[in-house]
Parts: C-alpha cells; sequence; structure tokens
C-alpha cells in the first residue's frame, strides 16, 4: 500500500556521552536506505538530526534537544518514523510495510490468490506469505517469481509454480 510515513527503527540505546541514539531500522529497512532522510518523525513530531551516520548495522543519529546521555536513554524504546519520499531505494525496491495488504494475483492469470500478510525473513531471501484465498502461498522474493508490484492499485502479480501452494 501506498504509505506516506515509513517506521525507520527503534531506539535502542544511546551511543557515547554526547546524546547520539542508537536507531535499530524496522526489519527490511537497510541503514543506508535511511542516511538521505533530513527529516525524522518522533510521536508525530519532525525532528532534523545534527549528523547522521551507519555503524554496525544502526543508525546513528544526534538529535537536537538531545545533548548527553541520559537524555539519549530516555528516548530508548520510541519509534522513528521518515517520509517514505525521502528514503533512497533503488526502483522497484520497497519496504515491507508497503507490501503488507497487497492483492497478490496470479500474473497469468489475474485470478486474485489472497492478501500478502507477512513477510518472512531467511538468509538467502525474503519470503511472502500469502493468505486468505484458497491455499497459502509461500513466495520468495525474486524476480522469478515476483512479476511485478504497483502500490497505488494495491496489487502483486506473480507467477505461479508447482508446489508454490501449501
Amino acid at each position: 500500500m501506498k504509505l506516506e510515513y515509513i517506521t525507520a527503527g527503534r531506539i535502542v540505546g544511546a551511543h557515547g556521552v554526547r546524546g547520539e541514539v542508537k536507531l535499530l531500522p524496522s526489519r527490511g529497512v537497510a541503514p543506508e536506505a535511511l542516511l538521505p532522510c533530513k527529516t525524522f518523525y518522533l510521536a508525530g513530531q519532525p525532528l532534523a538530526p545534527a549528523a547522521r551516520r551507519v555503524h554496525k548495522g544502526c543508525l546513528l543519529l544526534k538529535l537536537p534537544g538531545v545533548e548527553d546521555m541520559d537524555a539519549a536513554l530516555a528516548l530508548k524504546g520510541r519509534e522513528l518514523s521518515i517520509r517514505r519520499a525521502e528514503a533512497a531505494l533503488p526502483p522497484g525496491t520497497y519496504f515491507d510495510q508497503e507490501l503488507l495488504g497487497l492483492a497478490v494475483r496470479d500474473a497469468a492469470t489475474g485470478e486474485t490468490l489472497g492478501r500478502l500478510e507477512e513477510v518472512l525473513e531467511y538468509p538467502a531471501h525474503k519470503i511472502y506469505a500469502v493468505r486468505g484465498g484458497a491455499a497459502e502461498y509461500l513466495v520468495p522474493a525474486v524476480d522469478a517469481f515476483v512479476a511485478s508490484v504497483d502500490l497505488e492499485a494495491g496489487t502483486m502479480d506473480i507467477h505461479v509454480w508447482e508446489g508454490l501452494a501449501q
């Protein structure tokens, strides 16, 4: 679904004593995709970090008004969001949050198979769990299976191979 805001991640702690917060990106969000974002949102309030950098799979942010470790730790557990338009994703790449709820159709017949209800993480690639139809489908998130994604229309077309239905 076309979302204006994406949950970027959760603040998991402080980094150092000068008030940097450590943001653990949401599942499916690479910290590098968040670097170009000039504004983050905390409970709907915009925050423009003075500095941001990637460190060990997390994004370190120097938020305004957060001047020491205690202030940074006070934000632990809070979620930060971004505007989807600011994220740097290659064309044809989507955040997991955007894909949830899409109607999944057979690319060959146009038949609706169900809705994308879950994105599962595996070492090789993601798996899309499609449920709500006659069968459950576990679709590898690779071009051989995913024919197209249209967020505006709310649809994903897939190539149905033998054995894909559970």
